[in-house]
């Protein structure tokens, strides 16, 4: 028997109407060619849950599925369209998707699946709560451009019709630091009518301090106390702390007196904040007051209230009460830090009294680490110090079996720069017993103090010494040795050394041959010079303006002008721009040899290229006016250069010095008026 493909019908019957809803059943029907048929009847589907209010409550299943999904998808794939599938026969709450956006820890994801949630279904509107979730993940993210994201939601926000709660100003104001910002925020309550609670004026008040506005950040205060609201304690420290930078000390003693006030009592913070404030406005007596009431009320005294009440009294000159303050810190067993050493120190220092620096050390003798010696012996090196540096340093070198690298670097260098190279190479021979090897900067340290006094045999010395015991010198070593040979005149030495450069592992650069050209110049070698000088070029070393300058002023000191005209070309030529250096050297060449135009012509040139020039220039102009080439002049080395130059003559300091040329030198410009212009120009020295 052949049967038939069997024919449905739906038959839709209506239920009673309950509560204002209305309730579906539908039938599906089956019939046979035998006449027997088979029904089915379908319910729909159940109502979504709710609260007693009648709110849909969220369906967490759906919620771990969407979150799933977008975090977990396979890198090859896109999660929304994913999502799109399994959500194409589901609904969508505004409140689950809210709940989404919270599990979401990704402030793009969760921007992205914001703008997805409205193409899920037509009828989908994102309302306060959404919007609000957002704005708190944007809020808290580390994006540069978080700010840019956030009004571009508000502006969405606006665009749908969409009020905000007060919840949603406070996450804006907790964002934004900026006056514009906050006065947009404000404009938002307004805007939607909303109403200002304790909290939002905490966020507003934290905001304007953020911004460094003392000013609002007060004004919000007297607006808080005007409601009737309270601050805690961490709003009056910060407030407390804003007015005292920016040394509003009549504000803050108003907060101040309205914590005693409200019960909100102060803490060791807030005595703190008061003290340093005080103590920098010029009222230590106030700061000791404060201290003593933070004694009386049993507030335990920490490292920084100390610290502040030992800078406050230091600051105003009350020595002998920072150190009695020091001792009952000492005494009540709280260790001072660098810190503290360092506001009495500077203390000691302004006030002359260094030598009481020994009775602060044998007052807090058990706290005296490696560490802090270290800090005061590096302190007192670099306020130059050098005998009391010496002595903790040497305390420290007989309490402890290990030495600081850094306090003996700095020793070192003290020593040096006082000229005591016989404790500094002792210092040095001795430094590797207390675990500390020599390097390379500490050997070059000591050959630059003993190359700068002359002291050769001591340089010779140390020299082999470093060779016998390491470290291997490098290019600074060989450049300081060349140099402080050629400045003692040991001229076979230096070019020994630069030769022995020439075959280490170290290779010769621009100070190299500078060092040694001015050597082989300065001593009357000056063909040797000039064969350095080709043969820096042929290594294609670049001469700069120093290996010019130096070439000019030894060929203009053994009179060859023209060899030094034409070097100056040359440099002109390579690109080198002379300084002023270079140009008061070929000055004064050419007055010596009583080439005055062309001295007229260089000083031009000088003017042209912008250069200022100083009383060397005009010393060589005033003898260029006044006829004296002819006349005996001494010349000195110059102690920062190492150039021979002229001395000024005292009635062309004078002028110089009043800002106006000298008489005589006034009537030779009157007589040619082609140089008036150019040498009336004068710069007064500061």
């Amino acid at each position: 028997m052949r049967r038939r493909h069997p024919s449905f019908s739906l038959a839709i019957t209506t239920a009673a109407r309950r509560h204002y809803a209305t309730k579906y059943t539908a039938k599906i029907t089956s019939a046979s060619p035998t006449g027997r048929s088979l029904s089915a009847e379908v319910t729909s589907p159940p109502p979504l849950p709710s609260d007693v209010r009648g709110y849909p409550l969220p369906r967490r299943d759906l919620i771990c599925k969407v979150t799933r999904i977008l975090l977990h998808a396979p890198p090859s794939s896109d999660p929304f369209s994913d999502l799109a599938d399994f959500l194409s026969s589901l609904s969508l709450t505004s409140f689950e998707a809210s709940e989404i956006l919270k599990s979401l820890n990704n402030p793009r994801l969760a921007l992205r699946f914001f703008h997805f949630c409205p193409s899920i279904s037509p009828n989908f509107r994102h309302d306060s709560f959404t919007f609000t979730r957002l704005l708190l993940i944007l809020s808290n993210s580390v994006s540069a451009d978080r700010l840019d994201l956030v009004r571009s939601v508000l502006s969405d926000m606006d665009r749908s019709g969409v009020r905000g709660t007060i919840s949603t100003v406070n996450i804006l104001i907790g964002l934004f630091g900026h006056s514009e910002d906050l006065e947009m925020c404000l404009g938002l309550v307004k805007k939607w009518n909303l109403k200002m609670n304790s909290y939002t004026y905490k966020c507003l008040l934290q905001a304007y301090l953020r911004s460094y506005d003392s000013s609002r950040a007060f004004e919000t205060f007297r607006e808080i106390r005007r409601r009737g609201y309270t601050l805690d304690i961490f709003g009056y420290n910060m407030l407390l702390d804003a007015l005292a930078k920016d040394e509003k000390v009549d504000q803050a003693y108003k907060v101040f007196e309205d914590m005693k006030r409200k019960h909100c009592g102060p803490d060791e913070f807030t005595y703190t904040i008061m003290i340093r404030m005080t103590g920098k406005s010029g009222k230590p007596d106030e700061s000791l007051a404060l201290f003593q009431e933070m004694i009386t009320k049993g507030y335990t005294l920490n490292l920084i209230a100390y610290n502040t009440v030992i800078e406050a009294l230091s600051r105003n000159k009350m020595v002998e009460k920072a150190i009695f303050v020091f001792s009952k810190m000492v005494e009540n067993n709280c260790r001072p830090n660098e810190f503290t050493y360092s506001v009495i120190l500077n203390a000691l220092v302004a006030e002359g009294k260094l030598g009481r620096l020994d009775e602060v050390v044998e007052l807090s003798k058990e706290y005296m680490t490696k560490s802090i010696y270290a800090y005061l012996v590096r302190t007192l090196s670099k306020l130059g110090h050098a005998s009391e540096a010496h002595r903790l340093f040497c305390n420290m070198w007989s309490f402890y079996e290990k030495g600081d690298r850094e306090a003996s670097m700095s020793m070192l260098e003290r020593l040096c720069s006082a000229g005591k190279t016989t404790e500094a190479m002792d210092l040095l021979s001795k430094i590797h017993e207390k675990g500390i090897t020599p390097d390379t900067i500490m050997y070059n340290t000591v050959f630059s103090a003993l190359g700068r006094l002359k002291q050769i045999s001591h340089l010779h010395e140390l020299y082999e010494k470093m060779k016998r015991d390491g470290p291997p010198p490098d290019i600074f070593t060989y450049n300081i040795l060349i140099a402080s040979f050629g400045r003692a005149g040991k001229v076979d030495e230096a070019v020994k050394l630069f030769e022995e450069l020439e075959n280490s592992d170290c290779r010769p650069d621009i100070i190299s041959y500078n060092s040694l050209i001015n050597c082989l110049g300065k001593n009357g070698d000056l063909d040797e010079a000039h064969m350095r000088f080709k043969e820096m070029q042929e290594k294609r070393l670049c001469p700069d303006v120093v290996t010019y300058s130096t070439l000019i002023e030894c060929f203009g000191k053994t009179d060859k002008v023209e060899m030094a005209c034409r070097l100056f070309d040359e440099m002109l030529v390579d690109g080198c721009s002379p300084n002023i250096v270079t140009y008061n050297i070929l000055l004064d060449c050419l007055e010596r040899c009583g080439r005055t135009a062309e001295a007229v012509d260089l000083y031009a040139k000088l003017k042209q290229q912008g250069l200022t020039p100083d009383s060397i220039t005009y010393a060589v102009l005033e003898r260029l006016q006044s006829g004296s080439r002819g006349k005996s002049r001494v010349r000195r080395q110059s102690p920062i250069t190492g150039w021979v130059v002229s001395p000024l003559s005292f009635p062309y300091m004078s002028s110089i010095c009043c800002g106006k040329p000298s008489p005589s030198m006034n009537q030779k410009l009157e007589e040619d008026g082609a140089w008036k212009k150019d040498l009336l120009v004068r710069t007064s020295l500061d």
